[in-house]
């Protein structure tokens, strides 16, 4: 039984070392030399890149896997014109089976990534034929091994377990952290009204804070504050159904609603201030608090009953896009001409502010074209709408769920912190 056994084996080698023999054809060397070079440069340029300039640990850390990557395609080319021409060196094959196993895993890889993010439908077709050229030389290199030893079966185990542990290191760790929702927190407090010196007119300091609780830093697209004045006259009665149902109705848009009550009548409020309470284009570090105070005045004899404030910031997260200008010199108007959305004309006066944005990796930043973001400050009735489109170089709009996710565009709002006028007022 040793002896048939052992002559099968005998057989099984002569035959692998005859494809072996065969497979090595120089004509069938260039292409799998040139696929691992052309591999290695190019994993080797997005690599230097993310390493040098991407925005996130996570983003580093990808541009330093892709240069090993790329040295490891590289060494393999090496070894594989010693394996196909010298033979100097007895494992000098199955360093280029490793190499160019781990060109296909890279160009496989970052072909999907490409399908799905990347705009040049060079850099597409670049990594299709990588892809589908280091999946040939895989084979081409594996046909010309002879046996391939049980210390070689462990070593590709090996590398395979160290593959799954380092997938699975990287979601829980860097990817998972990545995907927290982060958002920071607007707070807003009013102080006591203070009377001018001619017992006229009087004013109402109001502190607005926002507080960074996170390891990121934002950029502020803008920041609005208004202030609006309520008349609240009370009836003697508990009001009708229909009186209701009419108020409740003004639930639609909420900016224009008060509280629902049985004995309040329903008034629109007025518009008595709105301004910005932080440079916009300016930025937020992490664990960072920012504050800024806002003085609102009114005459003695208003006939407001009440103060409603709100405060919100515009912001984008830093990690995923960088802001390069919101310059005020750089906006327009919706009245002054210049290209201006139509839903822009149709509706309020607006300034506009536009601003490229720079990708957070040096892979979308080269396969994608250039985003732009634009800032639309609405004026209306109550204060400035703040709105945010970002579009590509033909002036496509991306949808609002890819805008907040990918760009991590993110609103921080408060309000309304109601204040009643009656103490001030009775002082006059």
């Amino acid at each position: 039984m040793n002896l048939r056994k052992n002559a099968r084996d005998s057989s099984r080698e002569r035959a692998q070392r005859a494809l072996a023999h065969n497979g090595r054809s120089r004509v069938c060397l260039v292409p799998v030399l040139l696929v691992l070079l052309l591999t290695a440069a190019a994993l080797g340029y997005f690599g230097v890149g993310d390493l040098t300039s991407a925005f996130t640990f996570p983003g580093r850390l990808t541009g330093a896997v892709l240069i090993a990557v790329a040295f490891a395609s590289f060494l393999g080319a090496a070894a594989l014109v010693d394996h196909w021409l010298f033979r100097t060196f007895a494992n000098s094959g199955m360093v280029a089976l490793v190499g160019a196993f781990a060109a296909v895993v890279a160009n496989v890889t970052l072909f999907l990534e490409l399908l799905c993010n990347a705009d040049s439908v060079l850099w597409k077709a670049f990594f299709g034929a990588l892809a589908s050229g280091s999946a040939w030389a895989v084979f081409a290199v594996w046909r010309t091994l002879a046996v391939i030893p049980a210390p070689k079966r462990v070593a590709t185990a090996l590398i395979v377990t160290t593959a799954i542990a380092a997938g699975n290191f990287g979601y829980q760790s860097l990817y998972l952290p990545s995907q927290h929702e982060i958002r920071p927190v607007i707070r807003l407090t009013t102080g006591a009204p203070v009377l001018s010196p001619d017992r006229k007119a009087f004013s109402v300091p109001v502190d607005i804070t926002l507080e960074n609780h996170s390891d990121l830093g934002f950029d502020v697209l803008g920041t609005e504050f208004h202030a609006m004045g309520q008349e609240v006259p009370l009836a003697r009665q508990d009001r009708l159904r229909e009186q209701w149902r009419a108020t409740a109705e003004q639930w639609r848009k909420f900016e224009e609603t008060n509280p629902l009550s049985r004995t309040e009548i329903y008034q629109p409020g007025d518009l008595v201030d709105a301004q910005p309470w932080m440079p916009y284009g300016g930025s937020i570090d992490a664990n960072d608090t920012v504050n800024a105070k806002v003085v609102v005045q009114l005459p003695m004899d208003t006939k407001y009953d009440q103060m409603a404030f709100y405060a919100s910031a515009h912001l984008t997260r830093k990690d995923r896009v960088a802001l390069d200008h919101l310059n005020p010199a750089a906006g327009f108007t919706s009245w002054g001409g210049g290209h201006v959305p139509g839903w822009v004309k149709k509706s309020t006066d607006s300034l506009i502010y536009e601003s490229p944005l720079h990708e957070n990796n040096a892979i979308d930043a080269r396969t994608r074209d250039t985003r732009h973001i634009t800032v639309y400050w609405n004026f209306g009735m109550h204060g400035v709408n703040i709105t945010e489109s970002i579009s590509s170089r033909n002036g496509k709009d991306e949808p609002e769920p890819v805008t907040h996710n990918r760009y991590g565009i993110r609103i921080a709002e408060t309000g309304p912190v109601e204040l009643t006028l009656w103490g001030i007022k009775s002082k006059r």
